[in-house]
């Protein structure tokens, strides 16, 4: 049944195998308590074990799965759809991971600039592409040296985001963005067009495409060097960097939007909600009248 359920989710191999991974650990977890005809009720208990144990964003993937699963078995009226009406569990609207201010990022810059390598160009070069285009890593891995176009009177990078099956979408590059990327590139003797845009230097796999983990890494390395050690700051920080600047810059949300290649405007709203916070100042008011 499974099999037959995986071919029918029309997704990524990646939600796929997400999917799949969801509903197999449901089934495990049946047979573990004797349960050989689940029901609502068993899925509701399901989803509160998961809940105490599972942090709110995987239990909804899981739940998402299982829902997807039950109304296709009620389709092909193989089994009743049991996850009809079962919520979800609350996921608080809010950033795993903390922004850098605009003089931290700065100084992780300015701190790559001091180095006189080629692997601190190809660095200082990620960390200002993905900082000032608000990329994800897996859109750093993904960049092709071909990628790079101009595109009326600017620079352009294509990129095949998060979901994305081709490259439909495009950041643009500033000036001084690209001297870093040509300055980078310039040190190395592969750079074809259909070449990764950033390469490994490392002995085993040198020239080869970074990987996520690599990127992740490098970039975490950068910000760590700068004087900034904390578990909130990643390499996710900078897309979040970008997003927070651009918005207290002036940018709209829609604008905001279409920058960070937000499929909903809700996560967009995320980073305003958080800047609408920060300018409340109530605090400093009660302060002020009592101290």
């Amino acid at each position: 049944m499974l099999d037959r359920f995986t071919q029918y989710i029309d997704a990524s191999p990646r939600t796929v195998e997400s999917y799949s991974k969801a509903v197999r650990l449901f089934i495990e977890w049946t047979r573990q308590n004797g349960i050989t005809q689940p029901r609502r009720e068993d899925l509701l208990r399901y989803r509160d074990e998961l809940a105490a144990t599972h942090k709110a964003t995987t239990v909804q993937t899981y739940l998402i799965a299982i829902r997807q699963f039950f109304k296709w078995t009620a389709a092909e009226n193989l089994y009743t759809d049991i996850s009809d009406h079962v919520k979800g569990v609350k996921v608080q609207a809010q950033h795993k991971k903390d922004a850098l201010t605009p003089t931290q990022a700065k100084d992780v810059i300015n701190t790559l600039r001091e180095k006189r390598t080629p692997e601190a160009a190809r660095d200082l070069a990620v960390v200002a592409l993905a900082v000032t285009g608000g990329l994800r890593t897996i859109e750093i891995k993904r960049a092709k040296v071909e990628d790079l176009r101009t595109l009326g009177s600017y620079t352009v990078l294509y990129v095949q985001g998060k979901g994305r099956t081709e490259k439909a979408e495009y950041i643009k590059i500033t000036t001084e963005v690209e001297k870093l990327i040509r300055a980078y590139l310039y040190t190395r003797t592969d750079a074809t067009p259909g070449s990764p845009l950033f390469t490994s230097n490392s002995n085993r796999n040198t020239g080869e495409e970074l990987t996520t983990r690599s990127i992740s890494r490098l970039i975490k390395a950068a910000i760590v060097e700068a004087g900034y050690n904390s578990d909130r700051l990643t390499a996710h920080s900078l897309r979040h960097t970008a997003v927070t600047i651009a918005l207290t810059g002036g940018m709209t949300l829609q604008e905001a939007q279409q920058f960070a290649r937000h499929s909903n405007i809700a996560t967009t709203t995320i980073y305003a909600h958080n800047l609408e916070r920060m300018n409340n100042r109530c605090e400093e008011t009660i302060s002020a009248a009592l101290f």
